[in-house]
């Protein structure tokens, strides 16, 4: 009987099934950071517990790590001390650790990827919500709480109930000026926040077997936004393409007998899905967010909505509380809207490619009076091989901050944050109230090209007409 790829990974990590009607999930790939790993481990020791498999968990630091300090001890005294417990629960359970010292540390959905030990056909966990983006690889990945991170710890293994599938086939050919982040935030639009409910989405189609891996991970990481637990792409050339050679990727005989398991972890032709949607790659434009969760999104060329025509008291409700707090005039153009801060970074839009994608555009340009703008390396590895294609230059000459590696200004946990209600156009994955570090400050989603066509006008602008993007 045919099988979806999300059906193969359960049946194969399945180790029982509980009372309570979930399943006991085996973990392939334990991933942690240093904001939900404390109490876990905290958990361990007070029940005497070891680790099970230490060698299947691998660390590294994002959330709290200062992007313009490289040097400790850090200005915040609490993301000091989080950095030492980390280190210190590393060293005692035997973990491995991409501290900022390796030269391999940076946002853990990057990390994990760019060393190889993102792979197809496998269960991946962290205490993350944008752990999706690892699907991207043809991997089950969840995001997970600190209870199931000391479970993950001590066992290996997880209780999870399964999920629905639903494919979201994208056909055609994506206009210029159209990126992976305009298709997501149409998808998200589209099907809605909470559309995911209950469901792992599948993306396929002509769209997705011509995006590369960064492209893939940029669509699965905001497959949460739209309220699955899980996204995934099944694994191609594209795939192995880019795993072949990372450090913890096999090497040799044990390659190759890699990539035929991986191949046959695919949907198989015929499969059942439990829903199916077909998306049009011609409907799909730059999309700007408006609101408050990524699902109140606009295309560059439309209007702000108005609670007025809203069909629904709940319709109506959802926009004047968004309209409220983000300050926007029902019926205005969101094109021209005054912006104080461009933020390029997160494990949404942080890879070389991005970078090289703006850096195509923003070179002799220059950010516009008044705006700050701040781009982030997603890790160190980034930082380097964007140092060694003068990216760094680019980005410096047209009056961005260039900083050191982490997550930044997408959740603010660290000294990147906005001031009162300043407006930031951002290449993040979420617009919530007070998401960037002001209660008040008020947050944009667009395509990185988008936050740098927003930067060097001032205001939110069609990427194609500032920069002529015609291919």
């Amino acid at each position: 009987m045919p099988k979806s790829l999300f059906q193969k990974v359960w049946d194969a990590h399945a180790v029982r099934s509980l009372a309570n009607g979930q399943t006991q999930l085996l973990i392939g790939t334990h991933l942690i950071h240093e904001v939900t790993s404390p109490q876990a481990f905290g958990m361990m020791r007070d029940l005497g517990l070891k680790v099970l498999m230490p060698h299947r968990t691998f660390a590294t630091v994002d959330h709290i790590v200062p992007t313009d300090q490289f040097a400790e001890p850090y200005r915040d005294p609490l993301a000091q001390a989080m950095m030492d417990e980390l280190r210190k629960n590393c060293a005692q359970f035997g973990i491995t650790f991409f501290d900022r010292a390796t030269g391999k540390q940076g946002i853990v959905h990057i990390v994990g990827p760019e060393q190889g030990i993102t792979q197809p056909g496998t269960t991946i966990a962290c205490g993350d919500s944008h752990t999706s983006t690892h699907g991207a690889f043809g991997a089950i990945a969840f995001g997970i709480g600190t209870t199931q991170i000391r479970d993950v710890l001590a066992t290996q293994t997880m209780a999870l109930g399964k999920l629905k599938v639903r494919r979201i086939t994208v056909n055609g050919a994506l206009r210029p000026g159209v990126y992976a982040k305009d298709v997501i935030l149409h998808i998200i639009r589209a099907l809605g926040v909470n559309g995911g409910t209950g469901f792992a989405y599948e993306y396929g189609g002509e769209v997705f077997d011509r995006m590369t891996m960064e492209e893939r991970m940029t669509v699965c990481n905001m497959s949460i936004e739209g309220g699955a637990r899980a996204g995934y792409v099944n694994p191609d050339e594209t795939t192995f393409a880019y795993l072949k050679g990372r450090p913890y990727s096999p090497k040799g005989a044990a390659w190759d007998a890699a990539v035929a398991g991986w191949r046959s972890t695919a949907s198989d032709p015929g499969c059942h899905y439990d829903d199916v949607v077909t998306i049009n790659a011609a409907d799909i434009a730059p999309t700007v967010t408006w609101g408050i969760n990524p699902g109140q999104a606009i295309t560059i060329n439309e209007t702000v909505p108005d609670a007025a025509k809203a069909t629904t008291v709940d319709e109506k409700s959802s926009i004047e509380e968004a309209l409220a707090y983000m300050k926007l005039t029902p019926g205005a153009p969101i094109k021209g809207t005054k912006i104080n801060v461009a933020f390029l970074g997160s494990c949404t839009n942080g890879r070389t490619s991005d970078f090289q994608e703006v850096a195509k555009y923003l070179k002799g340009r220059h950010v516009a009076p008044g705006v700050k703008a701040i781009a982030v390396p997603g890790s160190q590895i980034v930082a380097l091989q964007c140092a060694q294609l003068g990216l760094d230059r680019i980005f410096r000459d047209a009056g961005f901050e260039w900083r050191e590696a982490g997550c930044s200004m997408c959740l603010a946990m660290n000294p990147d944050k906005l001031i009162g209600d300043q407006l930031c156009a951002s290449s993040s994955n979420r617009n919530f109230k007070g998401r960037q570090g002001s209660t008040t400050g008020r947050t944009l989603l667009m395509s990185p090209v988008m936050v740098a066509a927003a930067a060097v006008t001032g205001a939110v602008a069609d990427a194609r007409e500032v920069f002529d993007v015609n291919h």
